[in-house]
């Protein structure tokens, strides 16, 4: 029996199998309480020009799209559908895009 810690699951890298992309880091967990099972891991959104625009959205992964738990990386088969950035009116009309 392989066992792992949620301490263990931070900060490993977590792949799409589909398309061998890398989505980032795992920053945190969605467990639930009461039955004490885990359900999703968090990828938090990158940061907006370093974090002065806030973050892009968060990728949660629910735990049967993980394929593989490896040392250092974690597979998952399903990628998570990624919204299209919305451009702020106030850059595009000051750089004109």
């Amino acid at each position: 029996m392989n066992t792992c810690r949620i301490a263990d699951l931070r900060h490993k890298e977590v792949v799409s199998i589909k398309d061998g992309a890398c989505l980032g880091c795992v920053s945190d967990v969605e467990i639930d309480t009461s039955c004490a099972k885990l359900l999703a891991i968090v990828i938090y959104g990158k940061l907006k020009c370093f974090g002065l625009f806030g973050r892009h959205d968060d990728i949660i992964i629910k735990w049967s799209d993980i394929e593989v738990i490896g040392a250092d990386t974690i597979l998952v088969s399903q990628c998570p559908a990624m919204r299209p950035k919305k451009r702020n009116r106030i850059w595009s009309t000051l750089f004109g895009g």
